[in-house]
């Protein structure tokens, strides 16, 4: 394990003061994440359509295209949407006080002036009804930099944790990814094993979706920026969840199992303010893991290494 890095984790706002921007935010990523679903060939659990933490925000990574491949990025330190081709053609906008009509308007009308013509699902998923179509949203949004800097400074050290987590399990584990239909950041280890077909009934979601991407046993942990907590927090759950699951042993202090939700929580703010929040969010990460390890019967010596 790598000691924690001299720089402070930042202090994230509650999910209520800046609701907006926030929702807002997680609706643009959904565009840009349903723009790579649209020319990324598919990959199992749905893989080939999430976004990846950037040295500057949240990006596609290269996409394939026949114009030529291109990258979609989230710059948070400069605030704009960039749009890269191989071929050096580019262009970009200012991310600020919109709408997601200007947003999606903007980001269509740029992918025109490029080349990189595309049609996408115009609709929020994974958003409980009413949900308004992109084009159709008109509500102007506020757009709160200096915030959406702390949270992608978060994700930057989420992800080295998350990372350092991930190297020593050599069975099939996920890449760390953002998915945007939940505006999660996460890591998944599978046992090996299929599982039970999954039930569906994610709000605005196709139900062959959460087929795909349960088909296997597995591990999951992540980080929300917003929850039914009404803050940051992470998660980990198992699916299926094995007997003995919730009893799982060396919980980081603030840590338990929501009977509610189904799943391992711990806020962000306890992680922060740990004597040592990489170690925390280990220790987190770990023993949630090693329930669902244990209590499902997984074959870790095959499935673990030590480097």
């Amino acid at each position: 394990m790598q000691p924690s890095t001299n720089s402070p984790w930042p202090k994230l706002p509650a999910t209520a003061e800046w609701q907006d921007c926030l929702h807002a935010v997680h609706l643009w990523s959904q565009i840009i994440g349903k723009i790579r679903l649209a020319h990324m060939p598919p990959i199992n659990h749905y893989w080939h359509s999430t976004l990846y933490v950037s040295s500057r925000g949240l990006s596609t990574q290269l996409i394939p295209h026949a114009a030529g491949g291109f990258e979609i990025e989230f710059d948070f330190i400069s605030h704009q949407l960039h749009i890269q081709k191989v071929d050096g053609n580019h262009g970009s906008f200012a991310l600020e006080a919109m709408s997601v009509a200007d947003f999606y308007r903007k980001t269509f009308d740029l992918l025109d002036q490029l080349g990189l013509h595309t049609t996408i699902y115009p609709k929020p998923v994974e958003l409980p009804d009413p949900i308004v179509p992109f084009p159709e949203d008109t509500t102007i949004a506020p757009y709160e930099a200096g915030r959406l800097h702390n949270f992608w400074l978060a994700l930057t050290h989420i992800h080295r944790v998350f990372a350092n987590f991930r190297h020593g399990f050599v069975g099939k584990v996920s890449p760390i990814h953002f998915f945007w239909g939940a505006f999660d950041l996460a890591v998944t280890r599978f046992s090996g094993r299929t599982a039970p077909r999954h039930s569906g009934g994610v709000p605005n979601c196709p139900d062959y979706v959460m087929v795909e991407s349960y088909s296997h046993e597995l591990s999951s942990a992540g980080f929300w920026a917003g929850t039914g907590l009404g803050e940051a927090a992470f998660y980990a759950y198992a699916y299926p969840e094995p007997e003995g699951y919730r009893q799982a042993e060396g919980l980081p202090e603030g840590a338990w199992y929501s009977e509610e939700m189904g799943e391992y929580l711990l806020t962000y703010e306890a992680v922060r303010t740990s004597a040592n929040p990489d170690q925390t969010l280990l220790r987190f990460l770990q023993s949630t893991y090693e329930a669902a390890a244990i209590c499902g019967g997984w074959d870790r010596k095959v499935l673990e290494r030590d480097f």
